[in-house]
């Protein structure tokens, strides 16, 4: 197992709208993050994931998102992307594993793939307590509360902060590690999901998105 217990993953991603969007940009990120105390790191995109790797020796879940307006699933959805970023230098390989539609075979055959012929662990991006039971019995390595919030069914909880009560139920049930995903911007919040059980815990926009920050604090101020 590649993320160790008690681990701080942090994500280094910049959409192309955004002035950090670039290799450069993230592979300095991800050595802030590393400087920091980051034990892991979640890149994503061939391009991202190779010059993170030639910076550091952490544990990167890479993911490959693909933008189609025909599927809800844009997360690593099939083989072909798994096998690029695998090659590129992820160690563990980030995917959706809601049974959401995508343009690529069911879940549970491209985890079954991806830890068969990539010999890779998998990271499942999951919503529902349902989803991650699937996700374990298809052989996910490690399953995530990331998508909590961001699936039309759980689509009602994203204005209330991380999904606890659904970290707290997969560490209930899961015998695999169980990571918390999915608006943690304070450290308060990191340390209540690791009394919760978590194994790990994922922050993105608020250690590496300066922006998104900003816009937090000019709306504290009212200007």
């Amino acid at each position: 197992m590649l993320i160790p217990q008690g681990a701080l993953v942090v994500s280094c991603q910049a959409r192309a709208d955004n002035p950090l969007h670039g290799p450069v940009y993230m592979s300095a990120m991800a050595q802030a993050a590393e400087a920091g105390g980051a034990r892991g790191i979640r890149a994503n995109g061939v391009g991202d994931i190779a010059a993170i790797r030639a910076v550091t020796k952490l544990p990167i879940i890479g993911i490959a998102k693909v933008w189609d307006d025909r599927f809800p699933v844009y997360i690593t959805p099939g083989i072909e992307q798994a096998a690029q970023i695998a090659k590129a230098g992820a160690d563990i390989i980030g995917l959706d594993a809601t049974p959401r539609p995508r343009d690529g075979e069911p879940v549970a055959r491209l985890i079954g793939r991806i830890r068969a012929e990539l010999d890779r662990e998998v990271f499942a991006d999951i919503a529902t307590p349902d989803e991650g039971r699937a996700a374990h019995a298809a052989g996910a390595t490690y399953v995530a509360t990331t998508l909590s919030g961001y699936t039309e069914e759980t689509a009602s909880r994203r204005s209330d902060g991380p999904d606890l009560e659904l970290l707290s139920a997969l560490v209930a049930e899961l015998p695999v590690p169980v990571v918390a995903e999915g608006r943690f911007d304070t450290p308060d919040l990191v340390a209540e999901a690791f009394r919760r059980g978590a194994h790990a815990v994922v922050v993105g926009t608020a250690i590496t998105n300066p922006r998104e920050i900003t816009r937090r604090f000019v709306r504290a101020i009212g200007s």
